[in-house]
């Protein structure tokens, strides 16, 4: 990867090295382990720094070809493989999920309780696949405790480290859905159930088929579902973050996200949150959002298709979003991505129409059509509280001097 001189793409030197002054001041408070970020605007990549540490413990420094887990921002590969097969004519966007697989046609919504227990209610609308991309299907996660539904999925199949993705999501059309389909926007395991769609329509294990249409094409060389042995060395340690005294410790597991073996192949590879990557790679990914669905003489998806995913697809209703307590103000959500409509609204630098997805070890990435400008921050912290993504972010856009 070649890194040219900021100004020649209206870029400040002097303002770009803020970043790394800002982000290793929290590893050298001991607040977060460390840091790879990347800066690029048109197509030309300006800053990709590192700081801090992938093992703290042993003090191995962190490298520009770290391997990180990635958990959601494994999301927008996945809803771009699935619009792929639509751009096939393999569905259409309001076909009831239910068409391809059937397990869905019989689930049920839950509406409330009484002394004879659960009330439930058929799905009225039927879920469809526009609704699995949006996160309005009415499924959920497991993260929170405010509902019973989310009790059965900590218990489900869906946390087996051994069934495989057909068994996982007939098993998860068994359960409850939170609410009628279209409702309401709920952060959840859609884009799990997208991953097994792509493997239905496509014909082939969904895997294989992120592996030779996207992966490949773009030169993803780190990108996989499980780190090979000969890449242990590479891969990050997990830690999460202290909320009582803001250092960070270990990770070991927990109720929301369980421990996950990534040193041998997922029996069920998760389009939700399962895959691991470099910034070099995801680099490549993100370029090729901001080429308009291009890289090189290679084109992924197409410019309308794109065009159309990054649009807001939730109704004015639904908004301000919310995952759990954390309200997004001035988002939306198109199909696998959120969307800022309203930058003055998000509390940090952006532009309308920018958009971009989070991973839970507080990874994050971005593309603005508008300034042609993309940012990628990587680290490996759980449960973090601290500002560092929307620090870099506006450390990133200050440096826009043309």
């Amino acid at each position: 990867m070649q890194i040219i001189a900021p100004e020649a793409v209206g870029v400040s030197t002097e303002r770009l090295n803020r970043i790394n002054t800002k982000l290793q001041g929290y590893v050298n408070q001991a607040k977060v382990p460390g840091f790879v970020t990347l800066v690029a605007r048109d197509s030309e990549v300006v800053h990709f720094e590192t700081c801090g540490f992938r093992d703290a413990e042993l003090q191995l420094p962190m490298e520009k070809d770290t391997i990180f887990r990635i958990y959601s921002m494994t999301k927008p590969i996945t809803s771009i493989a699935l619009m792929m097969l639509h751009e096939e004519g393999k569905f259409q966007l309001f076909e009831p999920v239910s068409r391809y697989i059937s397990a869905f046609g019989n689930t049920k919504v839950l509406s409330g309780y009484d002394y004879m227990g659960q009330q439930l209610v058929p799905q009225d609308p039927p879920m469809t696949i526009h609704h699995l991309l949006t996160h309005t299907a009415g499924l959920s996660y497991g993260f929170h405790f405010d509902t019973p539904i989310d009790d059965m999925y900590r218990d489900s199949i869906f946390r087996s480290e051994t069934a495989t993705l057909e068994e996982k999501t007939v098993g998860m059309a068994a359960l409850p859905l939170r609410f009628q389909p279209g409702s309401a926007w709920y952060y959840s395991i859609a884009t799990d159930i997208c991953g097994y769609l792509v493997q239905l329509l496509s014909g082939m294990p969904f895997e294989d088929f992120l592996a030779e249409r996207i992966f490949q094409p773009l030169g993803m060389t780190d990108t996989a579902f499980y780190v090979t042995a000969d890449k242990m060395d590479r891969f990050a340690k997990l830690y999460q973050h202290n909320i009582q005294d803001g250092s960070f410790r270990e990770y070991m597991g927990t109720p929301h996200i369980p421990w996950h073996d990534y040193t041998k192949p997922a029996s069920a590879p998760s389009g939700g949150g399962g895959l691991v990557s470099t910034m070099s790679d995801y680099w490549q990914f993100a370029n090729m959002l901001l080429n308009e669905g291009e890289a090189g003489n290679v084109r992924i998806i197409g410019r309308k298709t794109l065009e159309f995913m990054t649009r807001n697809h939730i109704k004015p209703e639904l908004m301000p979003l919310a995952i759990g307590f954390a309200k997004m103000p001035g988002r939306g959500f198109g199909l696998g991505f959120d969307i800022i409509i309203d930058a003055a609204q998000t509390g940090v630098l952006n532009s309308d129409g920018n958009y971009g997805w989070s991973g839970a070890a507080a990874t994050n990435f971005w593309v603005d059509p508008q300034e042609q400008l993309l940012g990628i921050i990587m680290t490996q912290l759980m449960d973090n509280m601290l500002p560092f993504q929307q620090d870099f972010r506006a450390l990133a856009y200050q440096a826009l001097v043309d």
